[in-house]
């Protein structure tokens, strides 16, 4: 049985790729600062638990001592982090690094997280150009793509057989910002209209967790020196999202698709973004990757825990009421108002 440790066996993709894993036959340590957050299901398919902490040198080095077959990395973010695991490289048989599409920046140097949305002229490829490396301050939008790109080069340039996996948009159970948010509390509102900025054609390629996790133990059992895209088959639009979420949860609405006219704001959700921002993953495909299931297939997961978290009073689970993030996305007020005029 090859082994395997997964650093940040706590969060979202790690949990999704120990278990992934777990279930291919590897025998797994997922790593993490807190014992209580590591998840029971976890441990009942025989994944190990180990308290560690990646970013702490002499952690890491007893963690990473006796080598592995697959080291899988969903919680480095710099060229620091990424340095930390070459002195293990002779004990690493094959490396997975989670990296983002957020590296990637169109011909006018706009990537995912600038004001202005990139703009590719269609499917983004491994080949596209990158932010330039950087250390700034990982945890800002100009510095965590710039950061991943560093981390990127420093373990692509070591000689190790690393995957680099750049996913898009991660959903799935226990997401630390659950986009589906916007749509599923519509419904538990009980709300009759759904608006929808751009006629909901906006898009930006959704990755499940569970399809990013069956990338990793591909590779993982194929070392090379690769980089790959990963997101879901297909690439839904906010309006093809707000349907599925709908239908999933038998609640009819009037969709109202708004068009330019319409005031600014009005309409918006997490996927607005135009032109489209979808990865292309033929490379993966060429390799014989085959995905766990479309958006449409894995997203009900997640919107099954959203449900459940509001319904159970699991506030812990669900973004807190005054979470910037969300607030735009629930001005009933203002669309009340507009429809009201309409």
């Amino acid at each position: 049985m090859p082994n395997a440790i997964v650093l940040g066996g706590n969060g979202q993709v790690g949990r999704a790729v120990a278990a992934r894993m777990a279930g291919r036959g590897w025998q797994v340590t997922a790593s993490g600062q807190a014992a209580a957050r590591f998840p029971p299901r976890l441990r009942d398919i025989g994944v190990t638990f180990a308290l560690s902490d990646r970013y702490d040198a002499a952690d890491l080095g007893k963690l990473l001592a006796a080598g592995a077959d697959a080291v899988v990395d969903c919680v480095g973010y710099t060229a620091e982090h990424a340095r930390m695991l070459i002195p293990f490289g002779g004990g690493i048989g094959s490396l997975v690094f989670v990296s983002s599409k957020a590296v990637y920046v169109d011909d006018h140097g706009r990537h995912s997280n600038t004001a202005e949305p990139p703009d590719f002229g269609g499917p983004v490829t491994e080949d596209q150009p990158t932010m330039s490396p950087s250390d700034a301050d990982y945890r800002t939008p100009q510095g965590y793509g710039a950061n991943k790109v560093a981390a990127e080069r420093v373990l692509l340039d070591s000689g190790m057989p690393v995957s680099v996996l750049r996913p898009s948009r991660v959903h799935g159970a226990g997401a630390g910002r659950p986009r589906e948010w916007v749509f599923v509390r519509r419904v538990l509102d009980g709300r009759r209209h759904v608006l929808l900025a751009h006629g909901g054609s906006g898009a930006n390629h959704p990755t499940a967790a569970v399809n990013l996790a069956a990338l990793a133990e591909f590779c993982a059992a194929r070392p090379a020196a690769r980089i790959l895209n990963s997101a879901d088959p297909g690439a839904p639009d906010g309006l093809a999202i707000a349907r599925i979420v709908a239908a999933h949860l038998a609640h009819e609405w009037t969709e109202v698709l708004l068009d330019a006219d319409a005031p600014a704001g009005l309409g918006a959700h997490p996927w607005d973004t135009v032109p489209p921002y979808i990865l292309d993953t033929s490379a993966a495909q060429r390799l014989g990757f085959v995905p766990v299931g479309s958006y449409a297939e894995t997203v009900t997961a997640e919107i099954d825990w959203l449900v459940r978290a509001a319904r159970s009073g699991d506030r812990a689970s669900l973004p807190r009421a005054d979470d910037e993030f969300f607030l735009p996305y629930f001005d009933y007020e203002r669309e009340d108002a507009w429809l009201a005029g309409a």
